[in-house]
């Protein structure tokens, strides 16, 4: 009788203290969507929903020691890496992925907190670039971060889409560039895969409550490129509930500043494969 398993994630990623983004919002999503969660963390932050006050890195060989922990015992279905902080924590993942065969993988560029704290030291970029993009199944930067890895400006809709080539040129698979850093009432994200535009586009939702958005959205897709669904459909399926996570969390006040999403509007039992 073939053995029974969950859909296992593991994200790559730094700790929030708020519990809001990182690794927390993280294993809050990948619960929701009923799978099974585990982490290697890249760093500790200490944060709210104000902003970063600190961040203490973890050494390359204890992260390292975490995904081999996981990957050799557990396995893997998925994974979503967020927060690289600086180079050697960026050998340390790429070597991981070619070491361990690490299919369906969604990198999620971090580099600017919501509360505009960066998160990624500059030399860290270009390493990422050339040794991660190749590697991944999907790149997910905010405007701001695409911004930031073009080395221009992006001010419109009809950015996106040459962002979104750009970046594909510059060694990813295929890239999904989040616009709701524009102005207007819809948001449009882009994404680039097998030589192919998709736009999605949603309604803006009002809501204070936007801390994570870009983790929980990284990892839904993980979720859902590990459940099996194609990448297109993975990221309509990951939009549908961080809308929805955003809705149900716009009526909260948790702190001063950014708030985190509801990621427990409705959560799914354990999926069971």
């Amino acid at each position: 009788m073939q053995q029974k398993n969950y859909i296992r994630i593991l994200s790559i990623a730094g700790s929030d203290s708020g519990g809001g983004a990182g690794i927390q919002a993280d294993l809050k999503t990948i619960a929701a969507l009923g799978c099974y969660g585990m982490t290697a963390i890249t760093a500790i932050t200490a944060q709210n929903t104000v902003g970063v006050t600190g961040i203490q890195a973890i050494t390359p060989d204890m992260l390292a020691a975490q995904i081999k922990a996981v990957v050799t015992d557990i396995g893997v279905d998925a994974i979503k890496i967020g927060m690289l902080h600086d180079p050697e924590v960026v050998h340390v993942v790429a070597s991981a992925i070619k070491e361990y065969q690490l299919k369906r993988v969604v990198l999620d560029p971090v580099m600017v907190a919501t509360s505009g704290d960066a998160l990624i030291t500059p030399p860290t970029i270009a390493v990422l670039v050339k040794e991660l993009f190749p590697l991944v199944t999907v790149i997910t930067p905010n405007l701001d971060e695409a911004a930031l890895l073009l080395q221009r400006p992006l001010t419109s809709r009809a950015d996106l889409d040459k962002a979104a080539q750009d970046l594909v040129a510059m060694g990813a698979k295929a890239a999904l560039v989040k616009g709701g850093h524009l102005a207007g009432d819809k948001v449009t994200d882009v994404l680039l895969s097998n030589g192919k535009l998709h736009d999605f586009s949603s309604h803006r939702i009002s809501s204070q409550n936007t801390h994570g958005t870009g983790c929980t959205l990284s990892s839904a897709i993980a979720c859902y490129l590990g459940m099996g669904f194609a990448l297109e459909d993975a990221v309509a399926k990951a939009r549908s509930y961080i809308l929805q996570a955003i809705a149900a969390g716009a009526g909260i006040k948790i702190g001063a500043g950014h708030g985190p999403l509801n990621h427990g509007f409705a959560p799914l039992k354990m999926q069971v494969v």
